[in-house]
């Protein structure tokens, strides 16, 4: 009884100390953001900087209040863009990974190009965009898909050539299929580094809806800083890229939670040694 009594108090109190480390690391981050915040207002406010300059966080607010119905106008577009390009890179990236991780020529003849493609300026090809397709959602989403592509594919491939062959050989020995093979092995092996492409792709997303709203646009976020910056509205200029910001760490969020959702086994994997190690 005695014995049990004290495995239970060491589970409880290493359970106690993963909750603590996982609270301070959301802690932490908040503390010095909120710190960063309190000296960028007293600094502002102290040092006499002009509004029109640098404007202090309590007006940004005030314009983000004032200003909510045009922001929220922009926004919804921005997400728009974010979404369908980011969905057509998904999609096409994930059939181009499987393609290239069976074919040995489509991957000689292919992921040299999928490779070389981002040494192009993306900021060179969106004018070329708006001659070949003009202005509208079509060039952002083009811009956003190509951005967020390049992380999914490579990503995706490494994870579909990470499986052990001696795995391979045993399932095969089995009588397990080429399919239940992909099925049963691959993708669960897979699984951690697409999420990894698609985290920094959602990431890279906000980004590039920016650069295409930028380039030619008549709404968008991107577009809304683009109009506010010669009118010295630099409140509203920091707002949208308050919203923009806060914006990408939300889809990040969204990523996060859905590889926990399809991977509990490997989180679980991951807690247990963080709390062994404790």
């Amino acid at each position: 009884m005695v014995i049990y009594r004290l495995k239970v108090g060491v589970i409880i109190g290493l359970f106690n100390k993963y909750k603590i480390a996982t609270l301070a690391e959301w802690v932490i981050p908040g503390l010095i953001i909120l710190g960063l915040v309190a000296v960028w207002e007293v600094c502002v406010r102290t040092m006499s900087i002009p509004a029109w300059q640098l404007p202090p966080p309590s007006s940004i607010l005030v314009e983000l209040v004032a200003s909510i119905d045009l922001l929220w106008q922009h926004t919804v577009v921005t997400v728009l863009e974010i979404v369908i390009g980011f969905a057509i890179s998904l999609v096409v990236g994930l059939v181009l990974s499987a393609g290239i991780a069976y074919s040995s020529l489509l991957q000689r003849s292919i992921y040299p190009i999928v490779i070389s493609s981002q040494t192009v300026p993306i900021i060179a090809i969106a004018p070329l965009l708006l001659i070949w397709v003009g202005y509208g959602l079509a060039p952002k989403v083009i811009i956003v898909a190509i951005i967020c592509f390049y992380p999914i594919v490579v990503n995706t491939v490494d994870g579909l050539k990470a499986i052990d062959p001696d795995m391979v050989n045993m399932m095969r020995a089995l009588g397990a299929t080429k399919f239940e093979v992909f099925r049963k092995l691959q993708i669960p092996t897979a699984l951690p580094f697409i999420f990894s492409g698609i985290k920094i792709s959602i990431s890279v997303s906000v980004i590039a809806a920016v650069i295409g709203e930028w380039v030619g646009a008549s709404e968008g976020l991107g577009y809304l800083i683009i109009y506010s910056q010669p009118l010295f509205l630099t409140s509203r200029v920091f707002a949208a890229i308050l919203i923009l910001a806060v914006l990408g760490v939300s889809l990040f969020v969204i990523a996060v939670l859905l590889e926990r959702l399809s991977m509990p086994w490997y989180f679980n994997e991951k807690r247990a040694s963080t709390i062994r190690k404790l």
